[in-house]
């Protein structure tokens, strides 16, 4: 258990002064005594109590008991001889730092029973000087039922707060982990199988270069489209793992609409990047799911695409002038836009879908501001 009562001492405000004053109070009390003796172990018990006060915060387990009753009885000794009860604000503070549920309600009992105890013994024999300090006695007594609750919730927050901390951490470290064994897994799968296929190649061309001319020919070529193929598979996993800009998918979307055969018709997309490439990329994989259903299931001749800013949501449409979603293909579309749906709901997106004259699909996320060098975009 660490001492925090160093670090309150350092802090700001009041709180200093409050703790200076309580620490030299108890002399004020004592020196009031009528003989030497009484002074003597009042000053000793002062003492007494700062160093068990000090030993009771670096305390665990059982020796927590020990001390917090010892800090209890120097408090009612010096409540009941000098009339000073102000060292039960040290044990209710102290009291809020004990980590131990059940040790925490039995010291919180025992101190409140005792403390009350002894200030209704000076109330019934009208001590003076006790009397005088009441309206004082009522708010060590208020601190006393309430202090050690708001320390042992405030701690017990901050705990849970670390132990999220450390999960979220942990889980961090798993997704790197299990990121770069996916990496691992890709590249082992693409170069991995593709480099061997080079080298078999590769050594079978060099020996049937003297015997047979043409077939090391047809092999070297094989070599070529492998690496080829090696190349492009490596491009598309990076551009993968960066993520995908709008008008990069644009430009895909493009040469498969060309592909098919289907008139495309296209506003260019935002110049400026008002969204992460994060938030571009959910949108671009919904964009080429969208594109895809078209090509595959729309028996469209034309699609459009609109890309566009409306009521701070950035909103891409696609429309096609194909049959739409009939009955007996909404099971096959039902995997591609539920996918779709998920992903935009990850980051408060929607999707809406039009199916008059040809289907209108409508993909449509929050539009996040970024900042940007030289000043905020508005």
């Amino acid at each position: 258990m660490s001492y925090p009562l160093l670090h309150k001492l350092k802090s700001s405000g009041m709180t200093p002064y409050i703790w200076i004053i309580l620490t030299i109070l108890p002399f004020y009390f004592i020196f009031q005594s009528s003989t030497t003796w009484e002074i003597i172990v009042g000053i000793i018990l002062t003492v007494v109590f700062f160093i068990t006060f000090r030993f009771a915060f670096i305390s665990n387990k059982w020796p927590v008991y020990i001390w917090s009753l010892l800090l209890i009885a120097i408090s009612m000794t010096m409540l009941i001889i000098y009339q000073y009860v102000y060292f039960a604000f040290f044990i209710a503070y102290y009291n809020g730092y004990i980590k131990n549920r059940v040790a925490f309600f039995i010291v919180y009992i025992i101190h409140i029973v005792s403390t009350t105890v002894a200030i209704n013994y000076h109330i019934v024999v009208k001590s003076e000087m006790f009397l005088s300090q009441l309206p004082f006695v009522i708010i060590i007594l208020v601190s006393m039922i309430l202090l050690p609750f708001n320390i042992y919730n405030k701690r017990k927050h901050e705990r849970l707060e670390k132990q999220l901390e450390y999960a979220n951490q942990r889980i961090a470290d798993l997704v790197k982990q299990e990121e770069r064994q996916r990496i691992a897994r890709d590249l082992h799968d693409t170069l991995g199988q593709k480099l061997s296929l080079i080298g078999l190649k590769s050594d079978l061309a060099r020996k049937l270069i003297q015997k047979d001319p043409e077939q090391a020919k047809v092999e070297l070529k094989d070599v070529q489209q492998t690496a080829r193929t090696a190349l492009n598979e490596v491009r598309k996993m990076v551009s993968q793992m960066r993520g995908i800009r709008l008008q990069e998918e644009v430009v895909r979307i493009k040469e498969i609409l060309q592909a098919a055969q289907m008139d495309l018709e296209i506003n260019e997309p935002l110049k400026e990047a008002y969204t992460s490439i994060f938030i571009e990329n959910i949108i671009s994989m919904c964009l080429k799911e969208a594109v895809t259903n078209v090509v595959k299931h729309s028996r469209a001749t034309k699609c459009s695409i609109v890309i566009e800013e409306q009521n701070k949501e950035l909103v891409v449409t696609v429309k096609d002038n194909g049959i739409g979603i009939t009955n007996s293909e909404k099971k096959s579309y039902g995997n591609g836009i539920h996918g779709m749906k998920e992903r935009l709901e990850f980051v408060n997106g929607h999707l809406v879908i039009n199916c008059n004259e040809g289907t209108t699909i409508s993909i449509i996320v929050p539009l996040v501001v970024k900042q940007v060098e030289g000043g905020d975009l508005a």
